[in-house]
């Protein structure tokens, strides 16, 4: 009886053993006739570019992907339309330059959509920025090839058109302990080092030479809206230069502009404040 029993348990053993190798080759047969996908590479994209009548170009990525994708040779057409969910609108916000992609085996199958961003007539800031989705309405050139159904969403963002570069008189107040210590004057050039990005050449009380390491600061101009973030006084002194929050303004159609600013100490009572007035020549 014991050797009965346990030639059963061996049939039985060899027959489970036998049926995880002929799941494991079905999934493996499958796997070889699976589908591939052409698409997107990514689902979101940010861009922004200045309101000010222009057009900006930029690319999305596309690819093949699959698991026989390096087996495919032959060339894939995709073609590229808005979706109907995009709240932005084509030909106003936006222009797609080329509809239809080839995704080219001599390039592994990699290929961009261009796309244009469109300012004229958009006057920034908007209160909501509108969102062009797109999506791939049909791919062929290759039986194991199908559309990856998949959509992209790209977030235009209208920034307003900056200009606050030049040469500038400034008058400042500066403040410690809640007390005036001094008002000075000085010229100041203001250089644009991005969209809407700028950097100072002087900063604080302090002259140029007195300090040395990157003269001046950075500030931001959104809309009018000017911002300094952050960061270390001349990018050398852990003193830190950070503007007030919602007190510093520009104004391009008189060429002036107001900033508020503190530098800060590691004794959290040894601040500096500083009120600046500037008017462009």
């Amino acid at each position: 009886m014991k050797k009965i029993k346990y030639i059963l348990i061996f049939i039985l053993s060899v027959g489970m053993f036998n049926s995880c190798l002929i799941e494991d080759e079905t999934d493996l047969d499958l796997n070889a006739e699976s589908l591939n996908t052409a698409g997107f590479r990514l689902g979101a994209k940010n861009v922004a570019a200045v309101s000010d009548g222009e057009e900006y170009s930029f690319t999305i990525d596309l690819n093949l992907v699959g698991a026989t994708s390096m087996d495919v040779t032959n060339d894939i057409t995709l073609t590229i339309a808005a979706h109907s969910s995009s709240t932005a609108i084509e030909g106003t916000h936006f222009r797609i330059d080329n509809p239809t992609v080839v995704l080219e085996a001599a390039n592994n199958h990699l290929a961009k959509i261009n796309f244009t961003m469109l300012t004229d007539g958009i006057f920034a800031p908007l209160e909501e920025s509108p969102v062009m989705v797109l999506e791939i309405t049909s791919a062929n050139g290759d039986t194991k090839v199908i559309n990856s159904g998949k959509t992209i969403s790209v977030i235009l963002n209208y920034a307003c058109f900056s200009s606050l570069a030049g040469t500038y008189d400034v008058n400042v107040e500066y403040w410690r302990f809640g007390a005036l210590q001094d008002t000075y004057d000085f010229v100041d050039v203001i250089t644009e080092i991005g969209t809407g990005e700028y950097h100072t050449t002087r900063v604080g009380h302090w002259s140029i030479a007195s300090l040395g390491g990157t003269p001046g600061f950075v500030f931001l101009d959104v809309c009018n809206v000017i911002s300094i973030p952050g960061q270390n006084l001349v990018d050398t002194y852990s003193n830190w230069v950070e503007g007030v929050g919602g007190k510093s303004i520009s104004d391009p159609a008189n060429g002036t502009m107001y900033m508020e600013y503190t530098i800060v100490t590691d004794a959290a009572a040894d601040d500096r404040t500083y009120y600046a007035n500037y008017v462009k020549q």
